[in-house]
């Protein structure tokens, strides 16, 4: 593949010529952009969406429209079978104290879980981690409802890693629960803040554990239950409606500007259509979604003509399932299709900080030399790091692909994730269109520098 001998051999990407055009990218975006008022489109007046629901279904149908209202060389839809949970009635939980005083607390079942059939009470019991309960006695848990309240490290600077290292307390934590025979479980969000907005997300079942339900407290409840929990005996009272159906069709939809010079080599980039159910998936992933959309919108509307076939996929079911990428990826290769790279936004739509890299180090070298075009624009962070769950798949299609993952700013994140929060008002006009500019001159560089 061509793109080996670049990565092998990279040179420092810096012309008159390239910062004019970045320049216009620039102007485009933020003084003619039509990033905010698209994703004021989806998250109002199509709202979350999880795979399976009719919002999910509608998010598809707007998504073609835009793009083909903005004359793309072309747009289609890719079938895929999506996994289908639903929340069903709202969620409720209680504590109450060994003098029968009740306080109501705000509480999400986790992506993916079973429901309590009814009302559900028994006594809580606390684990500062999920390494803590795994060396707990079954006679410590056993006919309990374990509350796993292990808060995101704030000491991380980059707080993606805060939130891997407590990770497993959301993904795991039924199994291990389950396992010394709890009827349930409960965690602390994933989240910095201290609020009283509950985060839900996905969470995992094993063959020959019993399922049982989970949820997330909101971080404040989370506090409260912990307190009180040191003054004596507590009773959880929970009650989720939330249950699984059968897989559903949904669609990945895609976009694409024809290559002049190499129509077959593809250059992917985009992010998940999908969201939860809570909030609006604005940050997570509309934000993403949206970045892509405009960076190709601006290139067209610049009169670019890449010399490679740039193609913005917006991929169907990230948060529970990933099976937009995993079948994405399986299709083009089956296609015959050549993938040179990759590009995903799936961090928020926080002011930007650079690019990061999943690839050799010749290819992260590269991405290095790149930087000097960025300097005007406040961008610092180029260096090895990681692409995104959707362009994960490719790796295993196209041995050797570089994967490039957007960098914006990653102190707010944690604020709205998962959580009801996560909503356009959230989202900052100007952060979002200098994300689709940073997008946008990104692709036109890396379309250039293939040869």
């Amino acid at each position: 593949m061509r793109f080996i001998i670049l990565f092998l051999f990279p040179i420092l990407c810096f012309s008159q010529t390239d910062s004019i055009f970045i320049r216009k990218i620039y102007d485009e975006a933020l003084l003619r952009g039509k990033a905010y008022e698209d994703l004021r489109q989806l998250c109002k007046d199509i709202g979350p969406r999880l795979s399976g629901s009719s919002e999910a279904q509608m998010a598809v149908e707007w998504s073609e429209q835009k793009m083909k209202s903005y004359g793309f060389d072309k747009v289609y839809l890719q079938e895929i079978n999506v996994p289908h949970w639903e929340r069903g009635t709202k969620e409720t939980a209680w504590l109450r104290t060994n003098r029968g005083e009740l306080t109501k607390l705000n509480i999400l079942a986790l992506g993916g879980s079973i429901g309590t059939d009814g009302i559900l009470t028994s006594e809580a019991v606390e684990f500062k981690s999920l390494d803590q309960l795994k060396e707990a006695k079954r006679s410590q848990v056993e006919g309990k409802i374990v509350f796993l309240n292990q808060p995101m490290d704030a000491a991380q600077i980059q707080t993606f890693k805060a939130y891997g290292l407590c990770y497993g307390i959301r993904g795991n934590g039924a199994v291990e629960a389950s396992k010394l025979g709890a009827k349930a479980v409960v965690i602390r969000s994933l989240g910095l803040p201290t609020d009283h907005n509950p985060h839900t997300g996905s969470m995992h079942y094993e063959e020959n554990v019993e399922k049982i339900p989970a949820g997330a407290l909101s971080t404040q409840d989370a506090d409260l239950l912990s307190n009180a929990l040191k003054n004596g005996k507590i009773e959880l009272i929970l009650e989720m409606d939330c249950r699984s159906y059968p897989d559903a069709v949904s669609y990945n939809v895609i976009a694409e500007i024809t290559g002049s010079k190499f129509p077959n080599e593809i250059i992917t980039f985009g992010g998940h259509l999908d969201s939860w159910d809570t909030g609006e998936g604005a940050h997570d992933d509309g934000a993403g979604v949206i970045h892509c959309l405009e960076a190709l919108r601006i290139l067209k509307e610049l009169k670019y003509k890449p010399e490679h076939t740039l193609r913005v996929v917006f991929f169907m079911n990230e948060e529970n399932g990933n099976m937009g990428g995993k079948s994405y990826a399986t299709w083009v290769k089956e296609k015959g299709e050549k993938h040179i790279a990759a590009l995903e936004s799936d961090r928020g739509g926080f002011s930007p900080r650079g690019f990061g890299c999943d690839g050799t180090d010749a290819q992260v070298k590269f991405l290095q030399s790149l930087a000097p075009n960025f300097t005007s624009y406040d961008l610092h962070v180029f260096e090895k790091g990681y692409g995104g769950v959707d362009i994960g798949p490719l790796k295993e299609s196209f041995p050797g692909i570089p994967l490039f993952g957007f960098i914006p700013d990653s102190q707010r994140y944690f604020d709205f994730h998962h959580a009801p929060s996560d909503v356009f008002e959230n989202v900052n006009k100007r952060e979002l269109e200098l994300g689709a500019a940073a997008i946008a001159s990104f692709v036109y560089l890396l379309d250039l520098q293939i040869k």
